[in-house]
């Protein structure tokens, strides 16, 4: 991203110097109408997404599954009824390699929340969950005993300019 947005301040600047050498040029002549500003990079920036990898470990399948169809998805479905999340998904890994998740954990977000909103939305969670922290906590320790969490990304999808 930082690239794309280095690109974009380097577009920019060279816009305005030529845009400066053209006004001078051109006093006399009667303004046209602003365009909008494009400044002809091909992607915008779209929604988050929230991808987590868990490796299911011997015998745990049948756990894990009732928990994502439990207790997860009525988290996830909390959480969209708020506004918080647009959606979300799970993937299975068809053809895992050694070291590769057996399942994706998916979640698509608008934006991420800051600082205090973030804390305010872990609060509204914790009342609907009715569970303190250190409950929550416990819970997420007990399925260490059927999953491991190998890794969570975030990525921006970057959709064409129309």
């Amino acid at each position: 991203m930082r690239l794309i947005q280095s690109l974009k301040i380097t577009g920019v600047a060279v816009t305005v110097a030529l845009a400066g050498c053209i006004t001078s040029a051109t006093a006399q002549e009667p303004a046209a109408e602003a365009a909008p500003a494009d400044d002809g990079y091909p992607l915008v920036s779209g929604d988050f997404w929230e991808i987590t990898g868990v490796d299911i470990k011997p015998g745990g399948g049948l756990y894990y599954a009732n928990h994502l169809a439990d207790r997860w998805r009525a988290s996830q479905e909390f959480a969209k009824s708020q506004g918080w999340i647009k959606d979300y998904m799970v993937f299975g890994n068809y053809y895992n390699r050694p070291g590769e998740p057996d399942l994706y954990l998916v979640t698509i977000m608008e934006r991420i929340p800051s600082g205090p909103e973030s804390e305010a939305q872990y609060d509204a969670f914790r009342e609907w969950a009715d569970a303190s922290t250190a409950q929550l906590a416990s819970e997420n320790a007990d399925r260490a005993e059927f999953r491991e969490i190998t890794g969570t990304s975030l990525l921006q999808e970057l959709n064409f300019r129309e």
